[in-house]
């Protein structure tokens, strides 16, 4: 039987009252009672149109979606506190794309399915020096969102059952860790294929982070064994340094570089053995951000490179034509212009897509996008992308209209 949200939050707030009953020290709120009602509520409100012209497919996509999101967080009692999250989406209109769960093959895919599900449920503790606590469902989302993210683009989000520890040392070091069970993705909890509805999963992540003058530097080691999938499992490691360097003529130089090292680990395949790296070099000046990037994720044409908890709609092209890394691997030279021009963000986007190893360019890809924040909660975008395929799959173009609100 699937959790109604009050019983679930029933069950975070019960188990504050057991664990409270513990000698902690006294923090915040000064009775379960106070930590109750002074708790803060979120909510989240989004609609979305996206349109989709695929070459190939009979039908253009039409999805009318909207998707809201409830939650509470309690106030901390001795270091205690509890938060959970519902989430629901509804379909508006007639239901004209391939969600993956409602078997319409005849239009091309958007990963939206109508459900409703609990997004996060956990029990959190503060009681510890610049120390957090969490165990339960949570969002987690790791430097940007490249190996670990929520992919938050989405409108089902994705979280997950774990364990996590945070924490930070005198501002400047800071160490993340979490054993994860299961990742809750973004097809939903109840679609028809339980290997989409969720990843099974026993992993352990590490991330540890150094500010200097310079700019951050983090070292990562991602273990994932995939237990509906065990030849998948693979280890991750890495370096990412990324900062800025501010000049007095208000001109800012940025820059990126990342290394990682992706291997089989448990029962992994032998054949899983990958490297990545980017280099991002950017500036802005007057209001305007130019980056050019190069990033690599390496293929034999056996094996490439794969992030599967990454936020995957960031990185490679908003048509989503990488969202598996091709076998012979991808490099991805891409140069992003963004400004905010009467207080609308704007950004263009141009990628060029090659494979590692041997062959013919897969395509190129344009992005543009631009939204409008008023008053802190309203959120309107509109964003495009179209993917001129060479050697790689098809031609598509995709169009969103988005609209939103957070309180």
């Amino acid at each position: 039987m699937k959790d109604s949200p009050a019983r679930v939050l029933g069950v975070c707030l019960g188990s504050v009252v057991l664990l409270s009953l513990i000698s902690f020290p006294s923090l915040a709120a000064e009775s379960i009672k106070d930590a109750l009602k002074d708790g803060k509520a979120n909510a989240d409100l989004r609609y979305r149109a996206e349109l989709v012209d695929q070459d190939g497919v009979s039908e253009d996509a039409q999805a009318s979606t909207l998707r809201l999101r409830l939650g509470y967080k309690t106030d901390t009692f001795r270091g205690l506190f509890a938060h959970a999250e519902f989430e629901g989406l509804k379909v508006i209109g007639a239901e004209q794309y391939n969600s993956t769960a409602n078997g319409l093959t005849q239009f091309p895919v958007v990963v939206d399915p109508e459900d409703e599900e609990i997004n996060q449920a956990y029990i959190g503790y503060t009681g510890l020096e610049d120390t957090t606590l969490k165990l339960g469902r949570q969002r987690i989302k790791l430097d940007n969102d490249r190996f670990v993210g929520n992919v938050g683009w989405r409108q089902l989000e994705q979280t997950y059952d774990a364990f996590s520890l945070q924490h930070d040392f005198n501002k400047k070091i800071a160490v993340f860790y979490a054993h994860l069970n299961n990742a809750n993705r973004v097809f939903g909890e109840h679609h028809p294929v339980p290997a989409s509805a969720n990843t099974n999963l026993s992993g352990d992540l590490l991330n540890a982070s150094f500010k200097t003058t310079a700019g951050k530097l983090t070292a990562y080691a991602y273990l994932l064994e995939l237990e509906d999938d065990p030849a998948a499992s693979h280890q991750n490691v890495g370096l990412r340094f990324s900062g800025s360097h501010a000049f007095e003529n208000g001109f800012k130089l940025l820059y990126t570089a990342e290394l990682a090292d992706q291997s089989d680990y448990k029962d992994g395949a032998s054949t899983i053995d990958a490297g990545y790296h980017l280099v991002e070099a950017g500036a802005v000046f007057e209001r305007v951000t130019v980056k050019l990037g190069y990033e690599v994720l390496e293929g034999d044409g056996v094996y490439a490179f794969q992030t599967p908890l990454a936020t995957l709609h960031a990185f490679n092209g908003w048509t989503d034509k990488f969202l598996s890394t091709p076998p012979t691997g991808l490099e991805d030279t891409y140069l992003s212009v963004s400004s905010v021009v009467a207080g609308i963000r704007l950004m263009a986007v141009l990628h060029d897509f090659s494979p590692d190893a041997g062959g013919a360019d897969y395509g190129s890809e344009l992005g543009l996008v631009a939204t409008k924040t008023f008053k802190k909660s309203y959120t309107v975008g509109a964003k495009y992308a179209s993917f001129d395929a060479d050697s790689f799959t098809t031609d598509t173009e995709k169009l969103w209209i988005t609209l939103g609100l957070k309180l």
